[in-house]
């Protein structure tokens, strides 16, 4: 399983560096700064998937910015270098996640050294309060659009507290819709990224949602109110960033209902469960459904048991991926390596899978004890963690002693996996049953499986839009055409079931 990895370009595995004379300028009052950090990019992965969609949290705390603050952005994985220092921000409003927290806490000093507060906010910071304080001025834990108001009236005021917290239990729809005008729209594949629900019906001990102290009740937001924002924001293609648009069944079917009269296609993140229910996979695809991520996790049983994950059968998934199929959805598989009933056997069979089942694409992570969740708290009764280089969190590298391998058997596999499901021959085995798919099929994989460098370049010169696009577009009108032909079809479906109950 060994593979010999090629360079990768220093750009997408290191962060711009931070200058330590520069910004010696005066601090512009009621300038805020929001700022999503660099992190590293995976090389056995896609660089593709770094700016599909802009970041929604960064887009949400700018909506709730009061009027009388000028509002700047910077995500610094769209390499345009350093974060900008001219004005020196009043505020810096800076994410923090686990695999980019050094970044953040770099990015931090070097703004508090010139005058500038800096608030950190993010799952890490709810995670691990405690290594974050030391690198702010105030800690936002809990819902940030609840926060940030507050924050900046506090600045205003003088009087800035060093922690602030806020619940998940206030009116989603009451949310303002995010502030889309600060994003460089051209450096996304859309900018139309949308939340409908908060929460997921799964509580998996692996998953981040399983975090110690945060409770995030299950929300939603009226089905009208998000086709509105979708239909505002102009772009012909939406990605749902929900954990799982699925977990309530009437509120899908509703939000369907709402979305078809637009004529656009967007893309969620659904639990396979879903299919129980042909029904709703139809109205799926009738309202603009061209794709679902779907986390598969394992196909061993008693891998999703442990893990506490509601789930049919992993004998059912072929069936069910079929199902979707049948009706123009695309399915992007996600699959976790390292459960303590995975072998050395687990990558070839799951891949072996993975081409027989056709699915389009699909996303491997190394299983990774999340602090906070149950899983991290049972390796570490186990003294199973290697260590705690947050950096090397990232799902593609093995921190922990797996149970039937050694960590670099399972970081070889990972790798061996991604290699072999971006291959020619794995790319052509998997494409569409449908002859008339099949183009614009290899059109997306090759663009966004195998083109790594290209993306770089993509990304550096402003053209991720201008390339996607047109695909976008001859995907929508195709799917168009195809749902124009499945509405037929369950026409006439109806009408024989009618003339069989009337007897005729």
């Amino acid at each position: 399983m060994n593979r010999k990895r090629r360079a990768q370009p220093l750009e997408m595995l290191r962060p711009p560096r931070l200058d330590p004379a520069a910004g010696a300028g005066p601090v512009q009052p009621r300038y805020a700064l929001l700022v999503n950090p660099f992190y590293p990019k995976d090389p056995n992965a896609s660089y593709g998937k770094h700016v599909l969609t802009p970041t929604l949290a960064l887009t949400s705390f700018a909506a709730a910015t009061p009027s009388q603050w000028q509002l700047g952005y910077w995500d610094e994985n769209l390499l345009d270098g350093r974060p900008p220092f001219v004005p020196m921000p009043e505020v810096v409003g800076i994410t923090v996640h686990l695999t980019f927290a050094k970044r953040a806490f770099e990015l931090a000093r070097w703004y508090r050294a010139r005058g500038s507060k800096v608030v950190l906010g993010g799952l890490h910071v709810m995670s691990c309060p405690g290594e974050c304080a030391p690198h702010a001025d105030a800690l936002a834990i809990g819902d940030g659009v609840q926060l940030w108001p507050r924050i900046l009236a506090d600045v205003e005021a003088g009087r800035l507290a060093g922690r602030y917290e806020a619940g998940y239990e206030s009116d989603y729809r009451l949310d303002p819709p995010p502030r889309r005008s600060i994003l460089p729209r051209s450096r996304f594949l859309t900018t139309t990224s949308l939340i409908a629900t908060r929460g997921c019906h799964n509580r998996c001990g692996f998953c981040y949602l399983a975090t110690e102290g945060l409770r995030l009740p299950y929300r939603m937001r009226d089905p009208g109110q998000v086709a509105a924002e979708f239909a505002s924001d102009g772009q012909p293609y939406a990605v749902f960033l929900d954990n799982n648009l699925g977990s309530n069944r009437p509120y899908l079917r509703a939000l369907c209902e709402a979305l078809r009269p637009l004529e656009r296609i967007w893309s969620a993140a659904v639990s396979i469960d879903v299919t129980d229910d042909p029904g709703l996979v139809r109205e799926m695809a009738l309202a603009g459904c061209t794709g679902v991520f779907v986390g598969f996790e394992s196909l061993t049983d008693e891998n999703l048991a442990e893990a506490r994950k509601k789930t049919p059968k992993a004998r059912d998934y072929g069936r069910r991926v079929g199902l979707l199929h049948e009706n123009g959805i695309q399915v992007n598989g996600s699959f976790v390596l390292g459960f303590d009933h995975d072998t050395r056997d687990t990558f070839g069979r799951t891949v072996e899978w993975i081409e027989e089942h056709r699915l389009e694409c699909a996303t491997f992570h190394i299983l990774t004890p999340y602090p906070g969740t149950p899983l991290f708290r049972r390796m570490e009764a186990e003294g199973r963690l290697l260590h705690r280089d947050w950096d090397l969190y990232d799902t593609a590298h093995a921190v922990f002693r797996p149970r039937h391998m050694t960590a670099e058997e399972l970081e070889e596999g990972y790798a061996w996996m991604y290699g072999r499901l971006f291959s020619h021959r794995s790319i052509w085995r998997r494409r569409p049953q449908d002859w008339r798919a099949v183009a614009p099929y290899l059109a997306m994989s090759y663009l966004y499986k195998r083109s790594n460098r290209l993306w770089r370049f993509l990304i550096q010169h402003d053209l991720v839009h201008a390339v996607w696009g047109p695909l976008v577009e001859a995907t929508r009108r195709r799917h168009l055409r195809f749902r124009e032909k499945l509405a037929a079809d369950g026409g006439a479906e109806r009408r024989g079931a009618n003339l069989v109950t009337a007897g005729v």
